[in-house]
């Protein structure tokens, strides 16, 4: 049974058609990653999956419940990480504090982080702010985890650590859904991988074939990558 599904999804704003009849399946374990250049609709595409924005047309059905990890963090600026990450699970889920406080702690050893339980956002790093953020999305054990271009927000020294996190995520068969401009990456994590442009899904497929596609905005795109 597939986790996610997404049929002829369609989204414009004002007049311009940013998804054009988008459909995609994400299975239990897989990992998806999304790629391609600015303004392709790739953020569109999982705003309107998350809930953040409304399509036009189309249907999205989960089996299941979803968390996402935003481009900036999002953290709370006046809670403790520990509150950051205990407060949804105690005030959506309801659930028992001793509980969500040994999940929340566990999260944050996974994360390298342990010593910082009662340090506020503002005196952490951005990697460490976006670790925090994921261990956020966790402790809601969500059965897909989104990712919108989890390290565009980071300097280059701190983006390591990042996709560190998501490699082993992915090791652990985490499903999830990423946005990345990290080609070596999405390249290495992902199962399955669409390429977008212009709204349209281009080219899909496992890595080896989309990164060897004879597309030509594929090959076009990839050779820019080349070039930075």
């Amino acid at each position: 049974m597939s986790l996610l599904e997404i049929k002829n999804l369609r989204k414009s704003f004002g007049n311009v058609e940013v998804l054009k009849d988008i459909s995609l399946t994400v299975e239990r374990g897989e990992v998806l990653g999304i790629i391609g250049p600015s303004g392709s609709g790739k953020s569109t595409l999982l705003r309107c999956a998350t809930n953040l924005e409304t399509p036009d047309s189309g249907e999205i059905m989960y089996e299941g419940t979803f968390g996402l990890v935003f481009q900036n963090f999002n953290l709370f600026p006046h809670y403790t990480v520990l509150r950051n990450i205990m407060d949804a699970p105690l005030k959506v889920q309801k659930r028992k504090k001793e509980e969500v406080l040994a999940e929340a702690r566990e999260l944050l050893k996974k994360m390298g982080l342990e010593d910082k339980e009662n340090a506020y956002p503002y005196q952490l790093s951005g990697g460490q702010q976006q670790r925090v953020s994921i261990a956020r999305a966790l402790a809601m054990n969500p059965d897909i985890l989104f990712f919108d271009e989890p390290t565009s927000a980071l300097d280059p020294e701190l983006t390591g650590e990042i996709l560190k996190v998501i490699k082993n995520l992915a090791a652990e068969h985490m499903t999830m859904v990423i946005v990345t401009h990290e080609m070596n990456f999405a390249k290495n994590v992902s199962d399955h991988i669409i390429f977008m442009d212009d709204g349209y899904i281009a080219v899909q497929g496992t890595p080896e074939e989309v990164f060897n596609s004879g597309h030509g905005r594929m090959k076009e795109f990839l050779g820019k990558f080349a070039e930075n």
